[in-house]
């Protein structure tokens, strides 16, 4: 049994404004205009979030990302899963990782997860969403332009590496034509800087459902929740529905059979709506998440904090609401999971401060430092 678990939790730059958010959205947009629009939508809903003490900050002041860092460390936290964004040579959002590289003393590990999808208003559109900006990925022109950009992160000591090998998650891999050309080659160009190759991972689980997808160059299957969670029980959902019809055939072709006492049920108390609003259980999610074993050696565990993307998409939104009591009480048995079951010797949170989602670790005006709190109590216990 290991005992060695390393905590990463997914963080968002969005706080600081930028052009392309100032062209999509407004002048001085960040992530907090999209908390500060939440409401509640019906009876026990936990919104408006607000940051303990009307912390609002902005990610450009290294003194604000030197808070969350003294916070992290001091409550369990191994590292920060950094989103990235790359569209053909243009960055976004890449100045709170850049201070991370540059201020030594912030002295904390991290990686970076690319966040390789179009930059696009499907929060506010999803039906027929504008594109700001368009995800390409070219040849070795471009892949060599963003390795030269990536490799000042991989050169940095604080960056994570398993082996001298970089870490790298890739949040859609499914969608690059040239995949594993362009991993390989990024491959190539890390031996040349000295490494032993890229331990590459993917996030989103589309990677894992499509059939006959090559994962060969990977290491990493990060179980990214609650997503892994929600395909697990609507393919239970899925497999009750088809043995109640199953079922019912049966007893109809055999009607003796209706005088067992068995009951076959296709009622799910795991989800429900109210005001049209998708609520799922937090605790049905966490007890799937608990009890789930490794597909293969690469799998990589995960867990999370809560879900609530209503203050992007209001009513079309979903809700898992948890509590801090909740939340330990599970996170310290997916701790347990992880140890017990997993090669892997990380787990990945959503998330640090995925605010407008309902995934964060901060504190926060109703709870405090609670969850950050159950985290360290848990952790200082393996």
């Amino acid at each position: 049994m290991k005992n060695d678990l390393k905590v990463i939790t997914y963080y968002l730059p969005q706080f600081h404004s930028n052009d392309v958010n100032d062209k999509a959205w407004g002048k001085g947009f960040t992530e907090w205009d999209n908390v500060k629009k939440g409401k509640p939508l019906f009876a026990g809903h936990n919104q408006p979030r607000a940051p303990f003490g009307d912390n609002y900050y902005n990610l450009l002041d290294v003194e604000a990302i030197k808070w969350q860092v003294s916070m992290a460390k001091n409550h369990g936290i191994y590292g920060f899963a950094i989103y990235h964004y790359w569209f053909n040579g243009q960055l976004v959002l890449n100045e709170p990782v850049e201070l991370i590289r540059d201020h030594p003393e912030i002295n904390f590990p991290y990686v970076l997860s690319w966040a390789n999808e179009n930059w696009t208003d499907a929060w506010k559109n999803p039906e027929n969403p504008t594109t700001f900006l368009q995800q390409t990925y070219g040849g070795e022109e471009e892949w060599d332009a963003h390795y030269e950009y990536l490799r000042t992160f991989f050169l940095d000591k604080n960056y994570i590496k398993n082996n001298n090998k970089p870490m790298l998650v890739i949040y859609r891999p499914e969608q690059i034509p040239d995949l594993n050309a362009m991993l390989d080659y990024w491959t190539e160009r890390s031996l040349k800087d000295g490494f032993d190759g890229i331990d590459y991972a993917f996030q989103q689980i589309a990677f894992s459902l499509i059939p006959g997808s090559d994962k060969s160059r990977f290491m990493g299957d990060v179980e990214y929740e609650p997503r892994y969670a929600q395909e697990d029980l609507r393919e239970n959902r899925r497999f009750k529905k088809e043995t109640l019809a199953a079922w019912r055939k049966l007893k109809k072709a055999l009607p003796v059979l209706g005088q067992l006492k068995q009951k076959i049920t296709n009622k799910s108390d795991d989800e429900f709506t109210a005001n049209d609003v998708k609520i799922q259980s937090y605790e049905e999610l966490a007890k799937v998440i608990v009890n789930r074993k490794p597909t293969s050696d690469i799998s990589i565990p995960g867990f999370f904090v809560g879900y609530d993307n209503t203050p992007r998409r209001g009513y079309a939104g979903t809700v898992v609401q948890s509590t801090p009591e909740l939340f330990e009480k599970y996170f310290n048995m997916q701790v347990q999971n992880a140890i017990q079951n997993y090669k892997s010797n990380y787990l990945f949170l959503f998330a640090w401060n995925e605010w407008a989602e309902g995934g964060y670790l901060e504190p926060d005006s109703r709870y405090g430092t609670a969850y950050l709190d159950a985290i360290k109590r848990t952790m200082d216990k393996i």
